[in-house]
């Protein structure tokens, strides 16, 4: 097996991707943090869009976790996609839509006002409306197996997880196959070692600090 080193950050959610893949393929590797608010020299030398995760492959950089997680399933055992060629492609159709719901829970607590803010969180609730009515009965995506895309979808979550704290209403209510979903991936052990036990108290200072409609929330919470 090549020499595998993950560059990573502690919140980034492309990065837990990566980390559930080589989880779920039991893959050796190692992990180095680093701070993008102080990008060193070398990163930025191996990282020409200047974002994690990078993956080093016998000293070779690998960059932007769709590639990331491609070549690991090219490359090492067990087959996450489906065979199927066609399954294949709605999945990875899936991942995109994956990508896109993380853009736009960006745009949610990015959001400088209460008007942006409710409208980014409006779009929100479409898509996981969308991905409500295209889940299986579960427990994954499709059905029993662990999928690529089940990968990807992992981390949208864990925003959920923190935004359930102080907003008068989850963002998923309602969607219940899409919450058997959530509820499965968060046991799932991979997707569970995909960040540290700070995690949940990092993402919160994280949001705090946005100095947004969502930290103007967060600071009027009734604890």
């Amino acid at each position: 097996m090549s020499d595998l080193v993950l560059v990573s950050h502690t919140l980034c959610p492309y990065v837990q991707r990566a980390m559930i893949v080589l989880a779920e393929k039991q893959a050796d590797h190692q992990r180095i943090y680093i701070d993008l608010k102080d990008k060193p020299a070398w990163f930025r030398e191996i990282s020409p869009l200047g974002k994690v995760p990078v993956l080093i492959v016998d000293k070779e950089p690998v960059f932007e976790s769709a590639v990331i997680c491609e070549f690991l399933e090219e490359t090492i055992p067990p087959q996450l996609h489906p065979a199927q060629p066609l399954e294949k492609a709605r999945h990875r159709a899936w991942i995109e839509f994956a990508s896109a719901t993380l853009s736009r829970i960006s745009s949610v607590y990015n959001a400088p006002r209460e008007a942006e803010f409710e409208r980014e969180l409006a779009d929100l609730k479409v898509k996981f409306s969308r991905l409500n009515d295209a889940l299986s009965d579960g427990p994954y995506f499709d059905g029993q197996p662990f999928h690529m895309v089940d990968a990807a979808f992992a981390p949208v979550f864990r925003y959920i997880d923190t935004f359930e704290k102080f907003l008068p209403k989850s963002p998923t209510a309602g969607l219940m196959r899409l919450n058997t979903y959530r509820t499965a991936l968060a046991a799932r052990p991979s997707v569970q070692k995909a960040v540290s036990g700070e995690y949940p108290s990092l993402l919160w200072k994280f949001l705090e600090e946005r100095g947004s409609h969502i930290s103007t929330l967060m600071a009027s919470r009734t604890v």
